[in-house]
């Protein structure tokens, strides 16, 4: 057992050691990565068909673009000073990667939705690329760069709020802490409000029904079958299906306990198929697996390739060696309640992640929101990352690293060193953006760019 006011102590120091001024500053490395030649080299290993439509969704606009290069983002923060505090880290935090899904009691939750990227590194990565992404956001929807800014520095301020609120709780209540209706309305979030009740709305008609209805038919011996929409839905071959489906069998065994092994076996398989998902996914192998149970009663699994962790060249090696369970351990670490068929197998090879393809799933598009709602939406995923930070990194050392000792002031320092690092951030982002654009203007990189 440690003292409380021993940890925050050695918050403290650390960021004596580490200032807030050192988070401020961005400046591009000697040899860094050229953004064209990133691209060309992240498109290794992937589906060959489906490389043009990735690059074509990178190119689409500078926020595209960050959301499809964790990897380039990692690559300029390696060299950077840290607070020498690590964690389970998302490692791909954009403001996108936030949203609504069903916890197992039928709850709508809110939390970090993405972990392909996920290690342990410095936690400060995840901030820095979520108040980015949030300049991004805000330069696209038209806001100025004063709005932009002081929707970073908002979300900064939140994330040290709530790790505050974590701190001083009792242990297990923090453990527990979920982020919903009940503490988004915490953060004085009154401009989002009709946004997240529609969203939440749409979120519980988004089940495995629902995908049976948009994307299969009637088939007259298997019941459903997916329709095909090339590039994003096709047929694949017996023999990937049996590989699949032996996947799905090992997973079962190897990861779900004997009740929801029960359960799954409840189900009969009616079809199997290849989904494109994402962005910067796009070019993994993706199946969807099509269930049926009784009358009308479907469950579609998602049956994902788990690359390596574009952060992995920067980060000290996680402990696991199968990327699928590397990911299921990021998330269970960072989310307080996760689906129940999280899992994780291997499939001719490669190393899969499985999980229900929607289960009452929902997000905000940070482009659609108006330059009020995305600083309501800043405070709202700067709460969810410290909460999700703080299940495996002590808050109490957080708080003292980022709020620094009481009454110094260097809480709203910090604000304004992620402020000021976004900001310039956002104009490598932009830079980098255009240099890809060109590059596919020119002919040298190829892209399909998909109406609607």
């Amino acid at each position: 057992m440690t003292d409380p006011a021993a940890l925050r102590a050695t918050g403290v120091e650390l960021r004596e050691a580490t200032p807030s001024a050192a988070f401020s500053a961005y400046r591009a490395q000697a040899g860094r990565p050229d953004p064209v030649e990133f691209v060309e080299r992240t498109n290794a290993g992937r589906v060959d068909d489906l490389i043009a439509l990735r690059v074509g969704r990178m190119a689409a606009s500078p926020f595209a673009f960050l959301r499809g290069s964790a990897g380039l983002m990692a690559a300029d923060l390696a060299g950077s000073p840290t607070s020498g505090v690590t964690a389970w880290i998302c490692g791909d935090a954009h403001a996108s990667n936030f949203g609504l899904y069903a916890s197992p009691e039928r709850r709508l939750v809110m939390d970090v939705n993405d972990f392909d990227e996920t290690l342990i590194g410095p936690w400060e990565w995840d901030l820095k690329r979520l108040v980015t992404s949030l300049v991004v956001a805000s330069r696209e929807t038209g806001s100025t760069d004063d709005a932009a800014a002081h929707a970073a520095a908002d979300c900064a301020r939140t994330y040290r709020a709530a790790l505050r609120e974590l701190a001083a709780m009792p242990v297990l209540d923090a453990f527990y802490l979920t982020t919903d209706e009940k503490t988004v309305s915490h953060f004085d979030v009154e401009d989002l409000g009709e946004v997240f009740k529609r969203v939440g709305k749409k979120a519980r008609r988004n089940t495995s029904r629902r995908v049976v209805e948009k994307f299969a038919e009637r088939a007259e011996h298997t019941g459903w079958r997916f329709l095909e929409d090339p590039p994003i839905l096709t047929r694949i071959d017996d023999a990937t299906a049996h590989a699949v489906l032996d996947g799905v069998e090992e997973y079962a065994e190897r990861c779900l306990d004997d009740e929801l092994r029960q359960l799954l076996s409840r189900y009969a398989v009616a079809d199997i198929a290849h989904r494109v998902v994402g962005l910067g996914s796009v070019g993994r192998r993706s199946y969807v697996m099509l269930l049926h149970g009784n009358g009308e009663d479907s469950l579609v699994l998602q049956v994902k390739e788990a690359g390596a962790s574009a952060l992995a060249p920067y980060a000290d090696a996680t402990p696991y060696a199968h990327d699928g369970e590397r990911i299921v351990h990021g998330q269970r670490w960072m989310q307080t309640v996760s689906d129940i068929f999280l899992g994780w197998t291997t499939i001719e090879g490669r190393p899969y992640l499985v999980r229900q393809f929607r289960d009452m799933k929902g997000s905000i598009d940070p482009l659609t929101l108006k330059p009020n709602q995305l600083d309501d939406y800043a405070r709202v995923v700067g709460a969810t990352l410290a909460r999700s930070h703080a299940q495996s990194a002590d808050p109490r050392i957080l708080t003292g690293y980022c709020d620094g000792a009481a009454g110094s002031g260097h809480g709203e320092r910090f604000d304004r060193a992620m402020a000021t690092f976004a900001t310039a951030y956002a104009d490598q982002t932009q830079a980098d953006h255009a240099a890809v654009v060109a590059a596919v203007t020119s002919g040298r990189l190829p892209a399909l760019v998909l109406e609607g």
